[in-house]
């Protein structure tokens, strides 16, 4: 496992406490998993996305990754509705420990965007992951 210097973690997004990741383009806002989560799980081997119009609130479960290790919940970090999923990850979701930040698992419409502002920033997110 990586250390927390080793880890890369960019500063133009926001993270949550259970290690998603949202950026926003545009009207919407791009989620995935950090790379402290994909590299605490190991191999991922499976991914169960929600369909394309769900509609979630912020901290709902919108989804699970199975490791060879563990299954892991997924939690929305803004409430929205879901507009796109990144069906690259079906077929293939160890992309998800090769580019974490690349493979977004969902694209959310959202319906608070002021809640993004509400996510961790870089710093933030470092102070929890050093506890």
């Amino acid at each position: 496992m990586k250390t927390i210097d080793e880890l890369n973690l960019p500063a133009d997004i926001r993270y949550t406490d259970d290690h998603e990741w949202a950026k926003p383009t545009g009207d919407t806002v791009l989620v995935g998993v950090s790379d402290f989560a994909q590299d605490q799980m190991g191999d991922i081997v499976f991914i169960e996305l929600p369909a394309i119009g769900a509609t979630f609130t912020k901290g709902d479960e919108f989804g699970t990754l199975e490791s060879v290790k563990a299954v892991s919940e997924l939690y929305l970090p803004m409430s929205g509705e879901v507009v796109a999923i990144n069906t690259a990850l079906i077929d293939t979701p160890e992309l998800i420990n090769q580019q974490p930040y690349e493979c977004w698992l969902v694209e959310i419409k959202p319906s608070d965007p002021g809640e993004y502002g509400q996510l961790l920033d870089l710093a933030a997110y470092l102070r929890l992951l050093r506890g």
